[in-house]
């Protein structure tokens, strides 16, 4: 047992590398491996995005609006219809943002995820730790030509997954991290 109030220097917990010396500490905190870039996700994704904020905004816009304005009033139907309307024109308008906030990188041991605009979130999964990676695809992600790679581990508090990616890029993907897991199993 190490007792940390005894000894001289207080403990350094990482040593900046060269690598993301030079970066303000936000995106050296979510940089990819040394020597590697974020692999992006496929364009049809912002089609996807903006496909599902129309397909949600529009009706509930119409149908909220239209009962609120029965329940409570037309002001009050009308206030819902535009609060909705003006949500889909922020996700519709955002989707590009979105879309590029989203990267993967395949390091020696490791398989990272990159995500999120407000929060963001980096997500180091171990080849080791993999027991399944499948691969999704709902209708209109099939009609767009993507699907979503999914990583599970036994611990399933992380969101491991990659959306968006075109279909032939999602198979190579599992295949290549079913592969990567076999040859790093840790024997659980």
């Amino acid at each position: 047992m190490v007792d940390f109030a005894e000894a001289s220097e207080p403990p350094r917990m990482v040593d900046r590398t060269p690598a993301t010396s030079g970066m303000p500490p936000v995106e050296a905190a979510f940089a990819p491996p040394e020597g590697q870039t974020w692999s992006r996700v496929d364009s049809a994704f912002t089609w996807y995005r903006k496909l599902l904020a129309a397909l949600v905004a529009v009706p509930v816009a119409v149908l909220g609006g239209t009962a609120l304005g029965i329940w409570q009033g037309w002001p009050w139907g009308a206030v819902c219809a535009l609060a909705a309307l003006a949500a889909g024109a922020t996700a519709w308008f955002g989707a590009a943002r979105i879309r590029d906030s989203w990267g993967y990188a395949e390091g020696r041991s490791d398989f990272l995820i990159v995500s999120g605009i407000v929060v963001r979130q980096l997500v180091v999964v171990p080849y080791g730790r993999m027991q399944v990676v499948d691969v999704t695809s709902n209708l209109l992600e099939q009609t767009l030509g993507i699907a979503t790679v999914r990583v599970r581990t036994a611990a399933t508090t992380a969101d491991a997954r990659i959306p968006g990616l075109s279909l032939e890029d999602a198979t190579a993907l599992r295949d290549r991290l079913a592969a990567r897991s076999e040859t790093f199993s840790t024997g659980l």
